[in-house]
């Protein structure tokens, strides 16, 4: 029962990163390739707070959303003057920067030997140690993460984020700012992959630079893309699909060293198969389009 425990929060952290991922991505049109950079700061910036400095993990998750906010305000600055392929360059060297002050910034990460001992949340004198207790924080994270974006991409701000998807040059025309709502969107999505790198690093109470490598940004478009870009909804049937199903293959009884290789050709398959039969993903309204 700990296990399937631990596969729903899994699920829960993934399908926010996925969504969070979607604003950028699937409301905005911005080809982000690098959000497992947010994902790794706020994980980071807990654990050492945490660990480190003593903090309670209130306070440090909410550093790691803080953080995460900055760091993603500040990777839109390519957004800013770069468009498709470019700016998707220019995303994924984020994570690549990001991942490189992970490993070999020793002093405050401890690089590649990684954090541990870190503590599970607690809320004053109540500890959530029981993956249970832990779990539900995951469902909330989840369900907070998908109405705070459903009010976002529904309001006047998200129809604008729309409008800059479709057409920028006509969104500048009609008086929106596109610079900063890309700046805007980019913080938004940062703070929430820096809220779920919290919870992930509390919840497996230990990190190292090998979980948040600039491939696992490529996993969570993955997600995104399968699930569909502009749909919330698509992100968490992703999310459960892609991080969930995979976990049976560990039970065929096959070799350690044939189930990575064999999870990764699945997820391959997977994505040319969407983009041949619905290249607009299983619930998405926009097809993948940054290329053309």
């Amino acid at each position: 029962m700990e296990y399937v425990l631990h596969i729903l929060t899994m699920v829960c952290i993934y399908a926010g990163l996925a969504m969070s991922l979607n604003l950028t991505v699937g409301f905005a049109g911005q080809p982000n390739v690098g959000h497992a950079a947010f994902f790794c700061v706020g994980a980071y910036t807990s654990a050492i707070l945490t660990v480190g400095c003593g903090a309670s993990p209130p306070l440090g998750m909410a550093c790691a959303v803080l953080l995460g906010s900055v760091t993603g305000a500040l990777a839109s600055a390519p957004a800013l003057r770069l468009k498709g392929d470019y700016l998707a360059l220019a995303t994924f060297g984020t994570g690549v920067i990001i991942h490189a002050l992970a490993k070999n910034w020793v002093a405050m990460t401890r690089g590649p030997m990684g954090i541990p001992g870190i503590p599970s949340v607690s809320f004053g004198n109540v500890t959530l140690s029981y993956p249970s207790a832990f779990c539900a924080v995951a469902v909330a994270y989840a369900a907070v993460t998908y109405t705070l974006c459903h009010l976002v991409v529904s309001s006047p701000f998200g129809l604008a984020l729309r409008a800059i998807r479709e057409d920028e040059t006509v969104a500048k025309s009609t008086g929106i700012s596109s610079s900063a709502h890309k700046i805007l969107v980019f913080a938004l999505s940062g703070a929430l992959a820096g809220l779920a790198g919290a919870l992930f690093a509390h919840h497996i109470t230990f990190i190292d630079p090998s979980t948040f490598t600039p491939m696992d940004s490529l996993v969570l478009l993955l997600i995104t893309v399968f699930g569909g870009m502009g749909s919330l909804a698509g992100s968490c049937l992703a999310a459960l699909v892609l991080i969930g199903f995979p976990e049976i293959l560990r039970y065929l009884g096959l070799p350690v060293i044939v189930v990575g290789p064999l999870r990764q050709m699945a997820y391959g398959l997977l994505l040319v198969m969407l983009m041949l039969w619905r290249p607009q993903g299983l619930l998405g309204k926009y097809r993948w389009s940054w290329c053309t």
